[in-house]
């Protein structure tokens, strides 16, 4: 099967709740492989967003401020997650994650530096990593967003609505999704076996995680 090709874009949200899974490394060893520079893998913030908000219950620092400090938690599982794999690549800028793609690499996206810099991204809880990523693959251009979670609900129940009053993705990722180009998908951890020969829409759809 051949790879994915440069142009193709993919963002690829990967959830701090894999830390610690077996899945993981699976999962990054696979885009690592497949990407030929057409990946780009936004972190959640797993447990370094849990010290924001325990943080934030302790000194009762505003929302901006939390938001602004679990950004940087986004960064944190970033870098732990290109330490796991030496074929990943850290970008922190859109000229960075151009000099990647041209290189071919599979790219860890460091969001702090581009996230901080919008203003018209809104400051508070509303909007965790899964809005982020949405926000990348539009700014990218992106053709397929997909969310990488440890629980997914049956795929009758991948209703953009549902998900949201669920809790499955942040309250302000409908507003980030809702009438762009770039296809939606959820997958699980335990998804990565139907992706041994690539990361591509066939798989995708035979998973069946599309968000509707």
């Amino acid at each position: 099967m051949q790879k994915n090709h440069v142009g193709a874009m993919w963002v690829i949200k990967v959830g701090g709740s894999l830390l610690g899974s077996p899945e993981l490394e699976r999962w990054l060893s696979l885009f690592a492989k497949f990407s030929d520079g057409s990946i780009i893998i936004v972190p959640g913030g797993g447990v370094f967003a849990d010290a924001v908000r325990e943080a934030q219950r302790l000194s009762k620092i505003s929302d901006k401020c939390a938001h602004r400090l679990a950004v940087l938690a986004m960064d944190q599982f970033g870098l732990l997650l290109a330490n796991m794999n030496p074929e990943l690549a850290t970008a922190r800028t859109e000229m960075e994650i151009d000099e990647r793609t041209w290189q071919h690499r599979c790219i860890v996206w460091l969001p702090s530096q581009m996230v901080l810099a919008d203003d018209s991204i809104p400051q508070n809880w509303d909007v965790t990593s899964d809005s982020i990523a949405a926000w990348l693959a539009q700014k990218l251009n992106a053709q397929q967003l997909v969310l990488l979670k440890s629980a997914t609900p049956e795929n009758s129940q991948l209703d953009l609505r549902m998900m949201t009053e669920s809790g499955l993705v942040d309250k302000a990722f409908s507003d980030f999704v809702l009438n762009k180009t770039f296809g939606r998908w959820v997958l699980n951890k335990g998804d990565f076996e139907h992706f041994t020969e690539g990361v591509n829409t066939s798989m995708l759809n035979k998973v069946g995680g599309s968000i509707h």
